[in-house]
């Protein structure tokens, strides 16, 4: 079963990951070059269908493997390699959390294509942060000394 967890994690990670690269590095230099909102509002209506639904997948998944690999998360031992990196991904996703909602909420319905390209770029160094963090914590640690 957690063989499955893992794997499904990994695809909904493709996904995320991808789709936010993707978003960064072609449709957004097209939106700031044609100062075209529409652009990235277009992409945002087909990918959200399978972006989204990426996201609670990973963060259904990643709670399941945190029960398995570090049930005792909050007591903070940064000593702990499961720890440590799973504290790591919890701290990237309040910062797409955020994120997400001051865009959905504010930068949107304005419109404001420049501080939404920021958005979207720190969102997108965030989705590859936790590809690196994940990758750090199944192959033994570059984040240990």
């Amino acid at each position: 079963m957690l063989k499955i967890v893992i794997f499904i994690h990994i695809i909904s990670a493709t996904i995320w990951t991808g789709g936010h690269l993707i978003l960064a590095l072609t449709f957004l230099p097209k939106a700031l070059r044609n100062n075209d909102f529409k652009i990235i509002e277009s992409f945002e209506t087909r990918y959200e269908r399978i972006g989204i639904p990426s996201l609670f997948i990973l963060v259904i998944t990643g709670i399941y493997m945190t029960t398995i690999y570090a049930p005792d998360l909050f007591t903070f031992d940064f000593e702990n390699h499961f720890i440590k990196h799973i504290l790591i991904k919890l701290g990237l996703l309040l910062c797409t959390i955020c994120l997400a909602l001051h865009a959905r909420f504010v930068l949107i319905p304005k419109q404001k294509l420049k501080p939404l390209a920021y958005h979207i770029i720190a969102v997108t160094i965030t989705s590859v942060l936790f590809v690196l963090v994940g990758f750090s914590l199944r192959s033994g640690g570059i984040f240990n000394p």
